[in-house]
């Protein structure tokens, strides 16, 4: 998915060939190092010319699976408090607003933007959203807790496999 973002401006070669089409010599002797890649993120971050590579476009998957955990064990006490429905409420606008937001940084040709939409608030939006199911199945079947949890991870899973 994270190769879709950019294929329709300038489809990620310059990731592994250079200008004239040959294979870069860093990147076929293994030279690239992690420092190297970092600082081409840095510049990539606020440029406009899309031209990102899969290095810089994986850390916005990286932040929405950080996010989703950390917002899951954040507000899963005020989820046990507000309950699900208020919970789904808000997961659903983080979601959609973070969707909303990386399309618009699509649209703007700004990194910066799809990793705040599609890494954090989406990060968060799948937290909650995550855990306001799992939350509800464990207190309707308290006597099969790990059944109930089992079902709602594979609905999880087989949702977004069917999805895909």
């Amino acid at each position: 998915m994270a190769y879709g973002f950019s294929v329709f401006w300038k489809p990620l070669g310059n990731a592994l060939l250079g200008p004239d089409g040959a294979p870069l010599a860093s990147c076929a002797a293994g030279a690239v190092t992690f420092g190297d890649k970092l600082a081409g993120t840095g510049r990539a971050l606020f440029a406009t010319d899309c031209n990102w590579t899969q290095f810089d476009l994986g850390w916005m998957y990286t932040l929405f699976f950080v996010v989703l955990g950390c917002s899951a064990a954040i507000w899963g006490g005020w989820l046990e408090r507000a309950g699900p429905r208020k919970a789904g409420l808000v997961a659903a606008v983080c979601w959609c607003g973070g969707l909303l937001i990386s399309a618009l940084g699509v649209y703007e040709h700004q990194l910066w933007m799809m990793w705040l939409g599609s890494g954090v608030i989406g990060g968060i939006g799948l937290g909650l959203g995550y855990i306001s199911p799992v939350s509800t199945l464990i207190k309707w079947f308290p006597d099969r807790r790990g059944m109930a949890t089992g079902m709602a991870i594979m609905g999880f899973g087989g949702g977004a496999m069917i999805g895909s």
